[in-house]
């Protein structure tokens, strides 16, 4: 037997699989698909977001058992396996994650059909568990409030210093993050963080240096 052979024979023997049955099989994707499913609800419970993404909820459930599948199949077969990580290398996937807690369920999820695709459905469920208990009891501490836009339009360039002296008698930061400024007309943009915003706008439209006010959420990140 030539020295090749001999290389070819060990590495083959040294990666010995089971074979797959479809009781096997089944088992594990209904066990996957049942973590899966608990994913997609923990996930509706702690998102904030005021839409839902029907596909991104979906995607959790079918990320697990596409996962499972896929790891359930390379056990089975060495060259199968090679030939999924040739496949799986030229896949691009282009869409952002804009939350960073979408990209913790998506990898959750990853996880889960990995695990439960080599057999270790227990420690699937345990990490579940774990990473529920730690979401949800960060989800009920209080955070911090974020800062908010304000949006003011004057009627002329001379009624800065007084809009600025009220939105600091009301807020408690505040910083001028843009000016529009014309011969009769001046549009300030303001990020202030205040916990009473009606007051805020109460008091600015009680000002003849103030003819419209606009009070937008900052979905940015909060800094300290």
């Amino acid at each position: 037997m030539s020295f090749s052979n001999l290389l070819q024979k060990a590495f083959l023997e040294g990666y010995a699989t089971e074979e797959l049955n479809i009781p096997t099989t089944f088992v594990c994707i209904l066990f996957t698909t049942a973590i899966g499913l608990f994913i997609y609800l923990v996930y509706r419970m702690v998102n904030r977001n005021a839409i839902q993404s029907r596909n991104f909820s979906l995607a959790l459930v079918a990320l697990a058992v596409i996962t499972s599948a896929i790891i359930l199949t390379i056990q089975s077969n060495i060259v199968i396996s090679l030939g999924m990580v040739g496949a799986l290398s030229i896949v691009r996937f282009r869409t952002a994650i804009k939350d960073p807690m979408d990209l913790v369920f998506l990898f959750w999820s990853i996880s889960v059909g990995i695990i439960c695709g080599a057999g270790f459905a227990m420690i699937a469920v345990i990490m579940s568990i774990a990473i529920t208990i730690v979401i949800l009891v960060f989800s009920l501490l209080p955070g911090t409030r974020g800062s908010l836009v304000l949006i003011v339009n004057s009627p002329g360039y001379d009624c800065e210093p007084r809009v600025l002296s009220i939105v600091k008698k009301n807020t408690r930061a505040h910083k001028v993050r843009a000016r529009n400024i014309t011969a009769d007309n001046l549009n300030l943009a303001i990020e202030v963080r205040t916990n009473h915003p009606t007051e805020l706008i109460e008091a600015l439209m009680e000002s003849k240096a103030v003819t419209t006010v606009s009070l937008l959420e900052h979905d940015g990140e909060i800094t300290a």
